[in-house]
């Protein structure tokens, strides 16, 4: 039996003509031969694709023949092959050149209308597949998908892929504001006069590292993620979203605006409570710095534990009592009660006590070095000392973390640890041994970002009208 597949073209004048683009057979009906396969059906649309461009550029290149002026066609100037990649095959079609028409003043003697239509050679729908995949999987997982699953040439390779992701990236980078160092900008009499704003936000900022091409070791790259509490009036029945962000600290030159644009996605507004959390480092305690009048910024009460933590684990490890055999006196139980104490007065928020008790503790720890300089206490002293200068440079961002948490409020960046996973480690650095530049991860982590927040479709809405119109919501 034999299948023929034909395309009917009818065109405005009510003239038809048809085409023969492909022809299957099939004999016995088998597991194997039920349908069309995976191949004919790239064959299938790969024909059909070339002959709707085809004819496409036959109706918008006629049309552009009669000078806009002067209604004079213009002289034709030959034609030059060309290339357009679609996500149903790499077409080829004839680009004719027009001499331009002499009544009004040029800027060059002849134009290629095609090359003003399409000044890249690549559809939107196929460069917004390439970037999202690249976005989700390796470059290599990529190509191979595409190749699978669509009619594409061999042309697409990894390297091919990654030079698009860097340049619809950097067209990402062009369209960011530029930095300021305030973005509080009118004054309180302004503020009152505001909408009611959405419920509080909270937003979480940690970091994380990716391993540097050569012998660069490894660079940081910060991340973070925005939760909203709850939506008011009409919108209050829309789901609640939360939008991600990342950067690499040393390449970017804008992480400001770029933190204030992900606020500003969401309807912030200058009368909104916000609150910033982060591990107290000063690249990310600096970082959320007056963007808002009403925000509080707080020190994560995980980083912080985490630290008490280690120092308890070692403190175990100190000896009972010091060595010096006429005045001995006990070091460890005192040490690990002393250290109790202080997580109990930081759960509480006295920094004051907190304080006095890690000069307690380094004093004991001072003595006991003088008489027998214990590695385990040495080691212990050097934790002690840089918690004590954490502390000191973060004391302003600790809370009463016992009544935040009473509260339902949160102390703890638990939910950016599982974006920093998400958004750096599935990508960048698990069961992978790529390396990679600073450049090269800022611009891919902005395309991740968007795609993992389910905004990359509507980016692409916003470059190209008429791309993949938007869904409609469904009632209630």
């Amino acid at each position: 039996m034999k299948y023929a597949i034909q395309v009917v073209i009818t065109t405005d004048e009510g003239q038809t003509e048809t085409r023969d683009i492909a022809c299957v057979e099939r004999a016995d009906l088998t597991p194997t031969t039920l349908g069309l396969t995976l191949a004919e059906g790239k064959a299938i649309l790969k024909a059909l694709q070339a002959v709707v461009v085809e004819q496409q550029m036959t109706a918008y290149v006629d049309p552009q023949r009669p000078c806009a002026h002067g209604g004079h066609l213009q002289r034709r100037k030959g034609s030059h092959p060309a290339q357009v990649r679609t996500v149903f095959g790499t077409i080829s079609v004839k680009s004719p050149g027009l001499h331009q028409c002499a009544c009004q003043p040029h800027p060059t003697k002849t134009f290629s209308p095609l090359a003003a239509l399409l000044p890249e050679p690549i559809t939107p729908e196929l460069l917004f597949l390439e970037t999202k995949w690249a976005a989700l999987v390796s470059y290599g997982i990529t190509a191979q998908l595409l190749h699978d699953v669509l009619p594409i040439d061999d042309a697409l390779a990894p390297c091919t892929i990654r030079a698009h992701v860097f340049t619809v990236a950097e067209r990402l980078e062009q369209a960011l504001g530029d930095e300021q160092w305030s973005f509080i900008d009118s004054c309180p009499a302004e503020w009152s006069r505001l909408p009611i704003p959405n419920g509080p936000l909270t937003v979480g900022i940690d970091g994380g590292y990716v391993r540097a091409q050569g012998k660069q070791g490894w660079f940081e790259v910060i991340a973070g993620k925005r939760l909203l509490a709850f939506t008011r009036g009409e919108e209050s029945e829309v789901p609640v979203s939360s939008k991600c962000f990342a950067f690499v600290q040393t390449y970017d030159q804008k992480p400001k605006r770029r933190l204030f644009e992900v606020l500003q996605s969401q309807g912030h507004q200058l009368n909104q409570q916000i609150t910033f959390l982060s591990d107290g480092g000063d690249t990310v305690r600096e970082l959320p710095r007056y963007l808002n009048p009403h925000a509080e910024h707080l020190l994560d009460w995980f980083h912080l534990t985490m630290r008490l933590t280690v120092l308890q684990q070692t403190a175990k490890g100190v000896p009972d009592q010091t060595s010096d055999e006429e005045a001995a006196y006990p070091l460890r139980d005192p040490v690990l009660r002393e250290l109790e104490r202080l997580k109990w007065f930081l759960w509480h928020g006295n920094v004051y006590k907190a304080l006095q008790v890690v000069q307690s503790v380094e004093r004991d720890l001072d003595a006991a070095m003088a008489h027998d300089g214990h590695a385990t206490v040495r080691k212990l002293l050097k934790a002690v000392e840089e918690f004590h200068t954490y502390i000191e440079h973060n004391g302003g961002f600790i809370p009463k973390y016992g009544e935040r948490y009473r509260h339902g409020e949160r102390i703890s960046t638990g939910f950016v640890e599982s974006t920093v996973n998400q958004v750096i480690s599935k990508r960048f650095c698990k069961r992978q041994q790529m390396q990679w530049t600073p450049r090269g991860a800022h611009l891919l982590l902005q395309i991740r970002t968007r795609v993992l927040n389910g905004d990359w479709e509507a980016t692409f809405r916003e470059w190209y009208p008429g791309f993949r119109a938007a869904p409609q919501p469904m009632a209630a």
